[in-house]
């Protein structure tokens, strides 16, 4: 059997709050596709097999591992990646701000990762105690080890939403404070969600 790998698809989806039509590979990944089609290298690139968590985006409000996740499932899906975390008019997410006033970073690698991966976390719930953000980070590796500290981040941030009712949300993200929704649930056919074993 002979594979045409320069077949190429049509794809619409909306990138960070635009609506974006590219063609591409089927076998493009989201995580490729992202960083050399269109510019936006905050994800990172780094196990390229969905164990490290550097490329987490979100994909209609879910985190995904852009690693494992094609491009062409992501038709007429939103993707939020951390260039689009910021408001309108260039101001910090309240998770931006957190990290950096909890110094829940080092090198800076797997930071963008973990931006997204905790504000999806906040928004499905599961920022309630240090153990709980614990086991829904996990999927995310810091190296560094500054998990303390990016664990009061997300608490923080978690407890700033609560307080303000008209806190900031990233674009495309379904908050449902309290839920324990099962990783997975709503994300694009076949992707992979991030979330890895307890550390």
């Amino acid at each position: 059997m002979t594979l045409d790998f320069a077949h190429r698809v049509a794809v619409t989806l909306r990138l960070n709050g635009r609506d974006v039509t590219t063609v591409v590979s089927p076998r493009t990944t989201l995580l490729d596709w992202l960083r050399e089609e269109m510019g936006l290298t905050g994800a990172k690139k780094g196990c390229n097999e969905g164990a490290c968590g550097t490329c987490t985006v979100l994909v209609d409000g879910h985190r995904m591992n852009g690693c494992l996740t094609l491009a062409v499932q992501c038709a007429d899906r939103e993707i939020t990646t951390v260039e689009g975390l910021a408001g309108p008019g260039g101001e910090p997410h309240p998770v931006q701000r957190a990290f950096a006033e909890h110094d829940a970073f080092q090198c800076g690698y797997c930071t963008p990762g973990q931006l997204m991966s905790a504000v999806a976390c906040i928004a499905e719930g599961h920022a309630c105690d240090d153990g709980v953000v614990r086991e829904w980070m996990s999927g995310n590796i810091c190296r560094c080890s500054a998990y303390p500290q990016i664990t009061a981040a997300v608490l923080a941030a978690a407890q700033e939403a609560q307080g303000a009712p008209g806190t900031q949300a990233a674009p495309g993200t379904q908050a449902a404070p309290g839920t324990q929704a099962a990783p997975g649930t709503q994300a694009a056919p076949g992707a992979q969600e991030t979330r890895g074993t307890r550390r």
